[in-house]
């Protein structure tokens, strides 16, 4: 394994630069511009190296292992512990805040990096609760195939609709935390079920603000906090209520606010795209045909 070097960065993980800087490369990918809440994704691909030791107040921070060519050797600090591990393909690695790390290994490999608020990972379920509070716990490198599939999804989003993608992105975000809190964490949540859905008064007020808001980025907190609920039960009541997802709802919705202008004939295709809040033309016309089998352009000349 190779000595470590110096590196422009403190010991103290403030923010996402300060994330991206501890690695010799560039990431391949971030959402540092996708406008994310809470929640930043980066994937790198790293040579055999050695990482300085690093800790963050403001981050409670998961790499993921989406693909290894062969295992590879690591010799980790988690906390003050050292465990010389072997990593594969699916495996992930927790450092909650406050908790330091460090890691060497041997060959080169992609990964992925999901730093999440304390906030937001502990108001995932209880919408009330104090981050202090709720204590997640570290874990050396161990096979999670839900992380795994969460973060090949945030990272598929990226690649496909940055600026699209704030509503999807913390959607998983909350089931990410959820998952964590119910299989990392010092105590388990208590879940409680609800059925029968939201109310007509609650409905009613969550479609207006989305009819309201189709033109902008919407996000899970925002769409949540109108009705004083965790992400996790507005999107289980919301989806009892309507059958789709809040992601869901507000893609549907975008697609029949464009018929409804093409239909018209006032706006360009490009111009109907952006008015309804998607990224461009290009996405408006991939929802398009999912839904409706049609272009904006066939609906344009009906």
């Amino acid at each position: 394994m190779s000595q470590a070097k110096p590196r422009a960065i403190a010991n103290e993980i403030a923010n996402e630069n300060d994330l991206i800087q501890i690695f010799e490369r560039s990431p391949i990918l971030t959402s540092q511009k996708a406008g994310w809440n809470g929640i930043f994704l980066g994937h790198f691909r790293t040579p055999a190296d050695d990482a300085p030791e690093v800790s963050s107040l403001f981050w409670h921070g998961l790499l993921i292992f989406p693909k290894t060519e062969a295992p590879i050797q690591a010799k980790r600090t988690l906390n003050g512990k050292i465990r010389h591990e072997q990593v594969i393909e699916g495996d992930i690695v927790i450092t909650p805040a406050q908790v330091s790390h460090r890691s060497c290994w041997n060959a080169e490999h992609d990964f992925i990096v999901i730093a999440m608020a304390p906030d937001v990972f502990a108001r995932a379920v209880d919408e009330s609760a104090e981050p202090s509070n709720v204590e997640l716990l570290p874990q050396f490198a161990t096979s999670d195939a839900l992380v795994l599939q969460i973060g090949l999804a945030l990272k598929g989003v990226l690649e496909n609709n940055p600026k699209g993608s704030r509503l999807y992105a913390e959607t998983m975000a909350n089931a990410l935390a959820v998952h964590l809190l119910e299989n990392y964490s010092a105590q388990q949540p208590i879940l409680r079920e609800y059925s029968g859905g939201l109310s007509k008064h609650q409905l009613r007020q969550v479609i207006e603000y989305i009819n309201g808001h189709l033109d902008r980025e919407l996000g899970l907190t925002e769409l949540a906090a109108i009705v004083q609920m965790s992400p996790h039960y507005f999107t289980r009541l919301f989806k009892q209520s309507t059958g789709l997802t809040p992601h869901q709802y507000v893609i549907r919705r975008r697609v029949e606010r464009a018929k409804e202008l093409l239909l018209k004939g006032e706006l360009s295709i490009a111009e109907v795209a952006y008015s309804v809040g998607f990224a461009n033309q290009s996405h408006l016309n991939r929802h398009l045909k999912r839904l409706l089998g049609v272009t904006p352009r066939y609906i344009r000349h009906r």
